[in-house]
């Protein structure tokens, strides 16, 4: 238990999460998350301007894309890395940026490609992420750009994970993570249900 802002909160330690098949595109994402949160996360991962929710702070899309303001584009570095060594284990990119993040440090802090077993997989750190609201989106946009390296090497995507140091859930948003988990479960066993149906009706 813990607060922030004033909100009580649930906090688990040290998270990792193993996303074996990273997809953007998530159905159950599509189906049961918050459409304005994912495009809000959507335009921090993909618009330049200053996100004033965060106190005027960078972009993710800036940080990534156009580093300190230098023009560098540490995705395109990273492509460039995998491609000059396949092996490397140092395509390593940050969206700190500690002359001048003073009033937001962002949540997601390192993100490091490699490529093993012949796909393009990611590792990545954050101080501490929101499942309660913003997880979800955070997850669809890291997938989207893994993809996009993995589009650009020409290689298959392969697992994610993310460690996460402090994973946190609001308490006013329990019932509405209650309310979706049931409702994705309640999807997925009608969803096995026809299947064993279709299967009986086959064999007959």
């Amino acid at each position: 238990m813990g607060s922030f802002g004033g909100l009580p909160l649930l906090e688990c330690d040290l998270v990792t999460l193993d996303v074996q098949y990273p997809n953007p595109d998530d159905p159950i994402i599509a189906q049961h998350a918050s459409q304005e949160w994912l495009g809000w996360m959507r335009s921090n991962f993909t618009d330049h301007h200053r996100v004033q929710e965060l106190g005027d702070a960078r972009s993710y899309a800036s940080r990534l894309f156009d580093y300190m303001g230098s023009g560098r584009n540490q995705i395109a570095a990273v492509v460039e890395t995998l491609r000059r060594d396949a092996r490397a284990s140092y395509a390593t990119i940050t969206t700190l940026e500690p002359l001048t993040d003073v009033t937001y440090i962002p949540c997601v802090s390192l993100l490091d490609f490699w490529l093993r077993s012949g796909s393009l997989e990611l590792v990545v750190y954050a101080h501490s992420i929101d499942f309660g609201k913003k997880g979800f989106a955070n997850l669809v946009q890291l997938a989207e750009l893994q993809r996009d390296v993995a589009s650009e090497l020409n290689a298959p995507v392969g697992p994610m994970v993310m460690i996460v140091k402090s994973a946190t859930i609001y308490q006013t948003e329990l019932s509405l993570m209650r309310e979706v988990i049931s409702s994705a479960q309640r999807a997925s066993k009608e969803a096995t249900s026809a299947s064993e149906q279709s299967a009986a009706r086959f064999d007959d």
